[in-house]
């Protein structure tokens, strides 16, 4: 199962504190290729006998093929060499790595022979030799072969950003848990509310030490992190003479924060993203400076930890800055957390969203907003409307209110998803387990994965059928953009022989009709989107519509002669080497079909959903 809005077949008074602020271990460790992007290919053919070696050319061979040494942990990871075919580039018979297990074996493609090497093994030897360090995640592997099994060569899910996939046992366990369990409304004192009510504090106290908050910070669940981010937007006590500063490579629920700020007559000020996402930190910090407010006056300074669309993870050290200048900081942590390790106590915010389905995902319907020491009670004081379990008393007919003493309890509206709850702390248990491997091992996918997609071309032109858009893990910055990391996130177009793009409907049910499992469209990111397509002059367009006629996505794909937007694909926890090759072999497949559908094997939904898709030339997921 997958997030809805993706297209794939069934399968507080400012508080004073330390702003030392960093991504805890969320550098990609070394991967520096051992072959560098001038050196030529070993022109050794990947279906030859081991045994065609002799003892020396083996010696010889593990010596040439040795991988660089490490010699720090803050090394930049680099993207492997690109071969000029559709093909992967051909590896020796025999490599040390060989040996390891490949992570679609048993269901990918059958054993090959006695000897010999199949394309498969061949390419998964190739991307050990160029990132090393892949292979330490070797238990993410396994997690990958007992959790996800039902993940077989018929469904390839990448995309990770929209939802990840939930663990078998997460399931198994919670419905054990249900089963053996009596729970009750959170909000009476019988032994099952009590028991109910108890969850819910292990759940937040599993929060709190999942991101290790610092002492006296506030959990409270919400129903996804755009309800946290809401949460925020309708409590700050924004005036005209404060200020909302936010980046452009945002997720519209960072964006609509701008509406409370301007029904006070707060000021708005965009960061602005350089081509491939993110902030330019000098420029940032001019901005920053320039809108700084007056002492006692708020400001918010809303910040995008991972862009779920360019890739892109600017430096935190620019919400350190706007702290120190005033402002109070709200990070977007929803892509982020998934796949990097956060630490509130060396990386202070005053105020984190998340989502626990994009990090592992199950239950859906349950996020979070972490507030710092002091800024649940501060916010609690401004915020507009109150519900069934926010208040002690109300007068009615009156105006008089008098509002719960608990922080958490002043945020969640109504009854708590209680029966839901302690699948929390049971998938924070499990992903904390394997989290610390991630950013190298999902850094790694996705420069592998943009390298292998860019050197494919079409057969009788040559041309590239693909081009990546978004930001590469180890890519040297651009001119005048700022070097920051990168995730698991690929946004690319498919380009047809003449250099055009494939429209992202075609791509869309193409995809589905060959069980790839990913998402098309802006991602609800439409500034980090037009950063990418170039789209900064029909940005301004919109800002001449009326009230009364507001923009459509239809008039502007009409003023653009395109549908708008790219094809994502993202890694997560689930992800494995494989699922880089079935992308491979799907692409390969579509140039095979000239981007054709063939909808022979699939059942009558599914074809109808494809064939509504491709009539309607809508691509789920492009909305703004």
């Amino acid at each position: 199962m997958g997030n809805s809005h993706s297209h794939s077949q069934p399968a507080a008074t400012e508080v004073h504190r330390p702003r030392l602020l960093k991504h805890y271990k969320s550098s990609p460790l070394s991967l520096r290729p051992s072959r560098t992007r001038d050196s030529p290919p070993i022109s050794i053919s990947s279906s030859s006998s081991l045994n065609s070696f002799s003892e020396k050319d083996i010696e010889r061979e593990r010596e040439n093929r040795r991988p660089n040494r490490i010699t720090s942990s803050h090394a930049r990871l680099s993207p492997p060499s690109r071969a000029t075919s559709v093909h992967p580039p051909p590896v020796p018979a025999y490599s040390p790595h060989i040996l390891l297990p490949s992570p679609a074996a048993g269901f990918l493609s059958p054993a090959p022979s006695r000897g010999l090497v199949s394309d498969y093994d061949a390419a998964y030897a190739r991307f050990l030799h160029d990132y090393p360090q892949y292979a330490s995640s070797w238990h993410v592997d396994a997690l990958r072969r007992s959790e996800y099994s039902r993940l077989g060569p018929d469904e390839t899910y990448v995309d990770y950003m929209g939802g990840a996939i939930y663990p078998t046992s997460l399931i198994s366990v919670h419905a054990e848990f249900l089963q053996s369990a009596v729970l009750g409304n959170t909000h009476s004192e019988s032994p099952s509310s009590k028991l109910s009510a108890a969850l819910a504090a292990t759940a937040r106290a599993a929060v709190l030490s999942f991101f290790n908050a610092p002492p006296g910070s506030t959990v409270v669940f919400t129903a996804n992190a755009s309800a946290a981010l809401k949460l925020v937007g309708e409590a700050f006590p924004f005036t005209p003479g404060s200020a909302f500063l936010l980046p452009e490579d945002a997720h519209n629920s960072v964006h609509g924060i701008r509406e409370f700020a301007r029904s006070k007559g707060a000021p708005i000020a965009y960061l602005p993203s350089p081509p491939r996402g993110g902030v330019r930190v000098r420029e940032a910090f001019g901005l920053i400076d320039e809108h700084r407010p007056s002492s006692g006056t708020p400001a918010l300074f809303a910040y995008t930890g991972q862009s779920n669309i360019t890739n892109s993870k600017p430096p935190l050290a620019v919400l350190a800055h706007a702290s120190m200048r005033g402002f109070t900081t709200l990070l977007d942590a929803a892509a982020l957390a998934p796949t990097t390790p956060i630490d509130l106590t060396n990386t202070p915010v005053d105020a984190v969203a998340v989502s626990f389905y994009k990090m592992f995902g199950f239950p859906t319907g349950i996020g979070a907003l972490v507030l710092a020491p002091g800024v649940g009670a501060w916010l609690r004081e401004k915020r507009p409307w109150f519900a069934g379990g926010t208040v002690d008393v109300v007068q009615v007919p009156g105006l008089a209110v008098g509002r719960t003493a608990a922080i958490d309890e002043a945020f969640e509206d109504g009854t708590l998803n209680y029966t839901l709850l302690p699948a929390v702390t049971t998938g924070l248990r499990l992903l904390g387990a394997y989290l610390p491997a991630l950013p190298t091992r999902i850094a790694a996918l996705s420069a592998t994965c943009t390298c292998t997609l860019e050197d494919i071309r079409w057969p009788r032109s040559g041309s590239p059928a693909v081009r990546v858009l978004s930001r590469v893990p180890g890519a040297p910055p651009e001119p005048g953009d700022t070097a920051q990391g990168a995730g698991g996130v690929v946004s690319c177009l498919m380009l047809d022989e003449n250099g055009d793009p494939v429209p992202l409907s075609r791509v869309a049910a193409h995809a589905a009709a060959n069980g790839i499992a990913l998402r098309t469209g802006c991602m609800c990111n439409p500034g980090g989107a037009a950063a990418m397509l170039s789209l900064s002059s029909l940005m301004s367009v919109l800002g001449n519509s009326s009230s009364n006629h507001p923009p459509t996505l239809q008039a502007l794909e009409e003023a653009a002669g395109r549908e708008l937007g790219v094809v994502r694909i993202s890694f997560g926890l689930a992800s494995c080497w494989a699922d880089v090759w079935r992308v491979r072999c799907w692409v390969l497949r579509a140039l095979k079909d000239q981007w054709a559908i063939h909808t022979s094997g699939l059942g009558p939904s599914a074809v109808g959903i494809i064939d509504d898709e491709v009539d309607s030339g809508r691509a789920v997921g492009t909305a703004f």
